[in-house]
């Protein structure tokens, strides 16, 4: 699945921080392939304050990242629940559509 930079930083956000071994360990995973390398980093040229993060937006970075049944399953469960629940943001629409539309 190709993802934007908002769409993995968000989804960084979003992965459950608790869960069973199994599960923990798939999405220890999932993180590092939503993580951005080196090259990403230097080209984003990132800037961390204390509550938010802003980098390059002319630096058009799109990476191709495979998520497994389980992980996606557990983005499934996390998207729906804030939707449920009245708490989806415009930031979680493009992956409420790709993950569960």
């Amino acid at each position: 699945m190709e993802l934007t930079v908002v769409e993995r930083l968000i989804l960084l956000n979003l992965l459950p921080k608790e869960g069973s071994f199994f599960n923990l360990k798939l999405l220890r995973i999932a993180r590092e392939n939503l993580s951005f390398d080196e090259k990403e980093i230097k080209l984003l040229k990132f800037v961390q304050t204390v509550d938010q993060v802003t980098w390059d937006m002319s630096a058009k970075v799109i990476k191709k990242v495979e998520v497994g049944e389980v992980v996606t399953n557990l983005i499934i469960t996390a998207l729906k629940k804030l939707d449920g629940e009245g708490k989806l943001k415009d930031e979680h629409f493009s992956l409420y559509e790709k993950f569960c539309v």
